[in-house]
């Protein structure tokens, strides 16, 4: 059994690419494979025009690897294990030393500089190990599930790390199973089933099928507020669903939503809340999963 068996991807500089997949999809054995920490039985892999099987250091020198767990020294410190790892990198001791300083601020580790990474949380090594990525300034940052173990705060703040990254040109590739966290900061997506990446007219199929939308009126819930949904929008009672104080409807396209908004209001419901109940991406990698190949667009090959 193979646990990449047929993937095809080309990750762009100035952009945050997402590997999306569920779990033993081959996201991190690819990963690894990127990183020079696995040979690939065949094909081609380039970071940069590098090939990081026959040319690992070169590689390894453009390219930042942050895997899902810190998994090394946990007796040194932060700033130690950020010295360390520059100084591995053939970095001078003051300017080992100099980066570290800027890294642990950049990650908001400045005040654990000197805690032993043993006695660090599970978000708190996952920052240190997105810095321990960074030590060399590389182009190419590969990171595996990073907003694991992170706390609210700290997961806008590595939004917009990586959006910043982008912005100076470097390509960053990212894996996670947070779809909601992924939604917004990536600019392109890569899909991954059962080891092999999914043609871009299934990916295509998948995000244009109809997904729900949340419905909340002010001071009605529950069938109350579903029977007037159904009845403003014209649909059957029963495609309509309750969860809770809201009202789910499904619609085909960001239109037809707008078009539903538009028929809520002229109805003179008070609707205050109307939104996706799930994002694209979380969307189309449901439809994906459903065990069923989406239909490809019309006239498009699957």
């Amino acid at each position: 059994m193979h646990a990449v068996r047929n993937v095809t991807l080309h990750a762009r500089a100035g952009r945050v690419t997402g590997l999306v997949g569920p779990n033993g999809s081959g996201k991190t054995t690819l990963l690894l494979m990127l990183a020079s920490l696995l040979a690939p039985d065949a094909g081609a892999i380039r970071i940069d025009g590098v090939d990081p099987v026959a040319q690992p250091q070169a590689a390894r020198a453009l390219l930042g690897w942050m895997p899902d767990a810190l998994g090394a020294w946990n007796a040194l410190t932060s700033r130690e294990t950020l010295v360390t790892t520059a100084r591995l990198y053939g970095m001078p001791k003051p300017q080992a030393s100099a980066r570290a300083d800027v890294l642990l601020a950049d990650v908001g580790l400045r005040d654990l500089a000197d805690a032993p990474a043993r006695v660090l949380s599970r978000g708190q090594k996952q920052r240190l190990g997105l810095a321990r990525a960074l030590v060399h300034d590389p182009r190419v940052l590969l990171l595996d599930e990073p907003a694991s173990g992170l706390d609210p705060q700290a997961r806008i703040d590595l939004r917009q790390l990586l959006r910043r990254f982008a912005a100076e040109g470097r390509t960053v590739l990212v894996s996670s199973h947070i779809l909601s966290e992924l939604e917004e900061v990536v600019d392109d997506a890569v899909f991954l089933l059962a080891g092999a990446t999914v043609d871009p007219a299934r990916v295509e199929a998948a995000s244009r099928r109809a997904r729900p939308w949340r419905v909340r009126l002010a001071g009605i819930e529950g069938q109350e507020a579903a029977g007037r949904v159904a009845t403003a929008l014209r649909v059957p009672p029963e495609t309509v669903a309750v969860d809770r104080r809201d009202v789910l409807v499904s619609f085909e396209s960001e239109d037809a939503a707008a078009r539903a908004l538009r028929d809520l209001v002229a109805s003179h419901l008070d609707v205050v809340e109307f939104a996706a109940a799930q994002g694209t991406l979380e969307g189309t990698f449901l439809q994906l999963g459903q065990g069923r190949p989406p239909q490809a667009p019309e006239g498009t090959a699957p």
